[in-house]
């Protein structure tokens, strides 16, 4: 559904239509316009066919129920995956993607190995919201956050990711606050530059998983172009301007990036008190495995000794190959 064209159906239509096909939409999270008694049969009809909000997709749950993990087809027949994680304190995070496929080529990400094919439009990246939404609503439950950390670069597709963020955090759309809202990037400076004049309290991510340019460089080939110096001195000015606490997300790879030494350097990087680190217990998609139980433990007590802030990501969703790529690169 082209959702500008959505909105300009309407301006022939008596002003508060809009809003009762926007609360259908967002707030009794309908599947089909028929469902909503608040329009009439005639353009309930028309929007039917101009545009269906129905969602193809298939699911696949983790054995300890706490990842649902979608497969959805898109109209051109292109496959997307989101996933939603439910936390033990009843918080539903939703991992949404914003590319199909990824032209950052990291090599621990299953995307990566599928290329780039193109970016996803604005109601594309809002449906996969609206699919756990409408999920959720049947166990009496709420989507509490968003993270763009699925399929793609998000700042590679800025002007339609921060579109689908508008939708989500209208007060007359889905109404999630914006600091509910994540955008994880591999470091796309220009991105990081146009976040911090947004008005929009967003959360920032950035994607770091060594503490040298010559290790990053290997695992994530955008550092030739974008060195950790340039990123984090685009952090460092995003942080000035925005005064807003940054993550820093760092997958543990057994003997690639989780030694003594690699904590203490990335210590030395996290200087600023409104940095943090998350330390992710890698989701196995290739060569690498992830690092073990008691050498995450050491790699973190290292971190928290030197003062860093830390806190430690749970893995969701390895036994339906949750990492995002892995179902839609088989298909």
């Amino acid at each position: 559904m082209d959702f500008i064209q959505f909105k300009k159906f309407f301006e022939t239509e008596p002003k508060y239509r809009l809003g009762q096909a926007q609360t259908g939409l967002f707030r009794e999270l309908i599947g089909d316009w028929q469902e909503t008694k608040s329009l009439p049969a005639v353009l309930k009809e028309e929007l039917n066919k101009k545009f269906p909000i129905g969602i193809l997709a298939e699911t696949f749950e983790s054995k300890d129920d706490n990842t649902l993990k979608a497969l959805i087809t898109l109209e051109d027949g292109l496959k997307i995956e989101t996933v939603l994680m439910r936390h033990s304190d009843k918080r539903n995070t939703i991992c949404v993607s914003s590319q199909f496929g990824c032209a950052m080529n990291c090599a621990f990400c299953a995307t990566g190995k599928m290329g780039f094919k193109r970016n996803l439009t604005v109601w594309e990246i809002v449906e996969q919201v609206l699919f756990f939404a409408r999920h959720l609503k049947k166990f009496e439950e709420r989507v509490s956050g968003i993270v763009f950390m699925g399929m793609g670069e998000p700042f590679l597709n800025y002007e339609n990711v921060m579109g689908a963020i508008r939708v989500l955090n209208d007060k007359d759309g889905f109404n999630l606050g914006a600091r509910h809202i994540s955008i994880s990037t591999a470091g796309i400076i220009e991105g990081i530059e146009k976040l911090a004049e947004e008005k929009l309290q967003v959360n920032l991510a950035i994607s770091l998983h060594a503490p040298d340019n010559e290790l990053r460089s290997k695992l994530m080939p955008i550092n030739k172009n974008y060195s950790l110096e340039k990123v984090l001195k685009a952090v460092n000015d995003y942080v000035q301007k925005t005064k807003r606490k940054v993550m820093f997300e760092y997958v543990m790879i057994r003997d690639v990036n989780d030694s003594e030494e690699q904590a203490e350097a990335l210590a030395k990087l996290m200087k600023n008190y409104l940095y943090f680190i998350n330390l992710i217990s890698y989701n196995p998609t290739g060569i690498f495995k992830p690092s073990s139980s008691e050498q995450i433990k050491i790699f973190k007590e290292i971190l928290e000794k030197r003062g860093v802030a830390v806190t430690q990501r749970h893995r969701f969703g390895q036994d339906i190959e949750g990492a995002c790529g892995q179902l839609a690169g088989k298909e």
